[in-house]
C-alpha cells in the first residue's frame, strides 16, 4: 500500500477509483481504514474517487505522540496536506464516529478543502462521554505511569499498530514515559473540554455555522444513538437526514462491519449526493 510523508509522519493511504469527484472517508475510533474498504469499493464503482488513510497513531501509519493542539485537530491538518498532495481539494469529506467529528473539524479549520460533508454514526450523549476519554487516553496514561513505555506497547491497541507497522515499537520505546504522559494528558484535556450533547466535542454554534451541503446518517448504539444523530442533523443548516432501516440497540458499540447489509444503500446515496455537488 502507498505511503506519503505528511508533516514528518508516514501516512498509509489508498485511493479507490480513477475518475470522478473526490471523497475522503475517515474511520472511527483509532481504527485503521480496513473496515471501510468494502464501502469505498462500492462508492468507487459509482464513479467517485475515494481516498482512505490511516490517521497518524492509527493503523499502519507512523505513531508520533507530540503536538500542542488536540489529536483530532492534528488529524485535520494531516488530511488537508494529504488532499493537497493528491490534488484532491476541495473534496467531499466524511466518516463515521470520530471520523465524522474529524470531518466537521476539517471543515471548520480548512473550509477551502471541503466541498460537502457525509457524516455517519455521529457521537453524542452522556454514555459516549463516559466511555471515550478512557478508551482513547485514560487507559494508556495509566499504563505508562504503571509500567513505562513497555507497558504502553503491550496494550492491545498498540500491539495492533506495531503489528501493522513494526517501526512504531522503536519510536515508542525511544519516547520517555514522562513525555508520553504529558502529551496524552493534554490531548485528554482538549478532548474533554467541549460539549457532550448533542454532538460530542462540537458546539451547537459550530454545527449551525456549517455552510456546505451535508448528509447525516445516524448510528444505532449507545455511543452513536439515533436521537443524537437526528438532533445534530437538525442543527446543520440545509442538511439531509438519511435513516437506515435499523433500531437502536442497547450495546456500547455496533461494529461498522455489521452495517455491511446496508453498504450498497450507503454507497449509492453517497455517490448521488457527491455528484450533485460536482
Amino acid at each position: 500500500m502507498p505511503t506519503m510523508n505528511v508533516r514528518d509522519v508516514n501516512i498509509h493511504y489508498r485511493v479507490f477509483g480513477s475518475r470522478g469527484p473526490w471523497l475522503a472517508l475517515i474511520t472511527g475510533g483509532r481504527r485503521g481504514f480496513a473496515e471501510f474498504v468494502p464501502l469505498a469499493e462500492k462508492i468507487a464503482a459509482h464513479g467517485v474517487r475515494v481516498v482512505l488513510h490511516d490517521r497518524r497513531n492509527t493503523g499502519a501509519s507512523d505513531i508520533l505522540i507530540d503536538g500542542k493542539e488536540g489529536e483530532e485537530e492534528i488529524w485535520t491538518d494531516d488530511l488537508y496536506e494529504l488532499l493537497g498532495r493528491l490534488e484532491a481539494r476541495p473534496a467531499v469529506v466524511g466518516g463515521a464516529s470520530s471520523g465524522a467529528r474529524t470531518s466537521i473539524l476539517t471543515y471548520l479549520r480548512h473550509p477551502d478543502a471541503v466541498r460537502a460533508l457525509f457524516l455517519m454514526r455521529l457521537t453524542g450523549g452522556e454514555f459516549a462521554a463516559g466511555r471515550l476519554p478512557e478508551m482513547y487516553y485514560g487507559q494508556f496514561i495509566r499504563a505508562a505511569r504503571e509500567g513505562g513505555m513497555a507497558a504502553v506497547c503491550a496494550t492491545e491497541q498498540y500491539q495492533e499498530r506495531i503489528a501493522a507497522n513494526p517501526s512504531n515499537r522503536e519510536r515508542l520505546m525511544r519516547m520517555e514515559a514522562r513525555r508520553y504522559i504529558e502529551v496524552m494528558s493534554r490531548w485528554l484535556q482538549i478532548f474533554t473540554r467541549g460539549p457532550v450533547a448533542p454532538m460530542y466535542g462540537v458546539t451547537e454554534a459550530q454545527l449551525r455555522s456549517i455552510r456546505v451541503p451535508s448528509v447525516v446518517i445516524p448510528g444505532n448504539d449507545k455511543t452513536h444513538s439515533m436521537p443524537c444523530g437526528r438532533a445534530i442533523q437538525r442543527l446543520i443548516p440545509g442538511s439531509r437526514l438519511i435513516e437506515l432501516p435499523l433500531e437502536d440497540r442497547d450495546v456500547a458499540l455496533v461494529p461498522f462491519p455489521e452495517w455491511a447489509p446496508h453498504e450498497e444503500t450507503i454507497a449509492r446515496a453517497c455517490a448521488d449526493f457527491i455528484k450533485e455537488q460536482s
